[in-house]
């Protein structure tokens, strides 16, 4: 039997996340802590409950990007839909782009072998992910992540 503390989030995450959007002095109660911990891991099991039903109905196994933003539609949250999506879109882009710079690397890679016996080449390539926060006042801010 799985524990009810075995289905929420780890605390110490969401209470670095708590601390990410606060002013560097904010402190945060345990309670505080604990009662958000509850809350998004509930929000999370409901979401993701509403698109593992689509995929049931649907004779899927598996529950992808794209239920998430149906199932939050669906849910009445159409700005987080909205956001996610352009964020699956944006990631997936990414994806692709790697997996062609993998593929052409490699197709060099082996011709490195055979002329110098030498196939490493180190990457330098970072991912960069861009996060808006966005809060109740409509004013929004921006970090780029590598």
């Amino acid at each position: 039997m799985v524990e009810e503390h075995d289905k929420l989030l780890p605390i110490a995450n969401v209470g670095r996340i708590m601390k990410h959007i606060l002013p560097r002095n904010a402190k945060i109660s345990k309670e505080a802590k604990e009662t958000m911990q509850e809350c998004v891991s509930e929000f999370i099991s409901f979401v993701t409950s509403e698109a593992s039903d689509k995929c049931h109905k649907e004779n899927r196994k598996t529950v992808n990007g794209d239920d998430i933003c149906w199932a939050l539609s669906s849910l009445g949250f159409d700005n987080f839909s909205e956001f996610m999506l352009r964020y699956l879109h944006k990631f997936r882009e990414y994806e692709r782009h790697k997996a062609e710079q993998n593929k052409a690397s490699s197709s060099e890679d082996k011709d490195e072998v055979t002329s110098y016996g030498v196939g490493l080449q180190p990457d330098t390539s970072a991912p960069i992910f861009e996060f808006q926060i966005l809060d109740k006042g409509g004013s929004s801010s921006s970090a780029n992540l590598k």
